[in-house]
């Protein structure tokens, strides 16, 4: 399915009528979605046979792979059963068929020497035991397989330039990382060639900031999101191309071991 962005979802049977159209012609509307779709998807740059997104939700980035990647069949695993049974709903529908979903845990997952690539994109700070869970994703890897790891960061401008502790979500555990702990914790899982920069430069922090105020965590508020989400985008588009030293949210790469 073409368009912009998670524009898939415009295929979700639990949407109405006007949030379909939205969706199919503006895309994904939830601006901290889109800015994370922008930053982590150029990091999956390349070949690989099979790729995993572990704790996927809805699909949205399971499916962009899917799409970025033809040649690659996608595995999606999330705890919940319902957004397991949407996802595979959207996917049939947009006629993406190199993409499949299943329930699964990621502290818990069974995979062995699966994946060419996985990604997980903000899953890490609602896990208690997350180096567990980094284990198991290093354990699905082959040997040498690499790892897209996205995470919010501990602290967030706000309004603008002052640090303060990340928003404080319901399900979170921990309100994110600092990026020595996060290396830390992925080389104690066992990955090598560990490697972070911060994502949700001033621009994006900024948006993501406002969308927040609108919609909290919860999806609020949905028409006045609508009226402003289009404007938020564009103002947000362009801080993908800047290299914040520091931001609201982490991403890392990383590699399993290399067989001896």
């Amino acid at each position: 399915m073409r368009g912009l962005r998670g524009s898939q979802l415009s295929l979700d049977p639990q949407l109405g009528r006007f949030e379909r159209t939205y969706v199919r012609i503006l895309g994904a509307p939830a601006n901290g979605l889109r800015i994370r779709l922008r930053r982590v998807l150029p990091e999956t740059r390349g070949h690989y046979g099979t790729i995993l997104d572990a704790g996927c939700g809805t699909g949205v980035f399971a499916m962009e792979l899917a799409k970025m990647h033809p040649e690659s069949l996608v595995t999606g695993v999330d705890i919940e059963p319902e957004l397991v049974e949407r996802a595979t709903a959207i996917a049939r529908a947009a006629g993406i068929t190199n993409c499949r979903f299943e329930v699964g845990d990621v502290t818990a997952l069974t995979f062995d020497d699966r994946f060419d690539l996985v990604v997980s994109v903000d899953n890490m700070e609602h896990v208690v035991d997350d180096v567990r869970a980094m284990k198991v994703l290093l354990r699905a890897l082959h040997p040498g397989g690499r790892l897209v790891l996205h995470t919010p960061a501990y602290h967030r401008r706000w309004p603008v330039l002052r640090k303060q502790v990340n928003f404080d979500v319901p399900g979170h555990v921990r309100p994110g990382y600092h990026a020595e702990e996060l290396v830390s914790k992925l080389r104690e899982a066992g990955f090598q060639h560990v490697e972070e920069k911060y994502t949700y430069g001033v621009l994006e922090n900024l948006t993501n900031n406002i969308s927040y105020k609108i919609s909290g965590a919860n999806q609020e508020n949905k028409v006045a999101y609508a009226l402003v989400a289009p404007l938020l985008h564009a103002v947000s588009y362009p801080g993908q191309f800047s290299q914040p030293r520091w931001g609201a949210g982490l991403l890392a790469t990383a590699r399993r071991p290399a067989a001896s």
